[in-house]
């Protein structure tokens, strides 16, 4: 009975360790340009991304190679000491296959048009389109055995304006 009972418990553990969360969100804004770093409020928004994130147990950070991407994950990644390791936002498809084997709670920072096309590939949902001007969202994609949860949160108002002669938020 005894065995039967630690048996039982190693199951459940490795169910309820199987888990993965994936989070997504476009990158923060950018300046205007080719290569494009983020603007100031891209910075702000990057750190409180990285602040709403660090202590839920997010073990894997990928980004696009492009600076504007790597700009947003870097403050998760340092305050974790993590790598960020890119992924090819052409391979979607192969990527979102790739991310169902993993565990854990995972950060992808992409884009506009990549991070609702990687959501609806990971929930199995229609997810409405990014605007070119909205920064402001958070997919969370549970992915428990065959249960698929999607939830999305809005972070900091898109719409907020640095005030560069008073260094401030309106």
């Amino acid at each position: 009975m005894k065995t039967l009972l630690f048996i039982v418990s190693l199951l459940i553990g490795q169910i309820a360790f199987s888990q993965t969360t994936i989070y997504l969100v476009r990158h923060a804004e950018k300046q205007a340009g080719e290569k494009p770093s983020l603007t100031a409020i891209g910075e702000f928004r990057a750190q409180n991304i990285a602040k709403t994130l660090a202590f839920i147990g997010i073990s894997r950070i990928f980004s696009t190679d492009y600076k504007r991407t790597q700009e947003t994950a870097a403050p998760l990644a340092k305050f974790l000491n993590l790598p960020i390791e890119s992924y090819d936002p052409r391979k979607l498809e192969e990527f979102a296959s790739q991310l169902k084997l993993l565990e854990g709670s995972i950060l992808v920072v992409g884009h506009s048009n990549t991070t609702p096309k990687l959501t609806a590939l990971l929930s199995h949902k229609e997810i409405q389109a990014i605007n070119e001007n909205e920064y402001d969202n958070l997919y969370q994609v549970i992915l428990d055995g065959d249960k698929i949860m999607l939830n999305q949160f809005k972070t900091i108002p898109s719409y907020l304006k640095l005030d560069n002669k008073k260094d401030t938020i309106k």
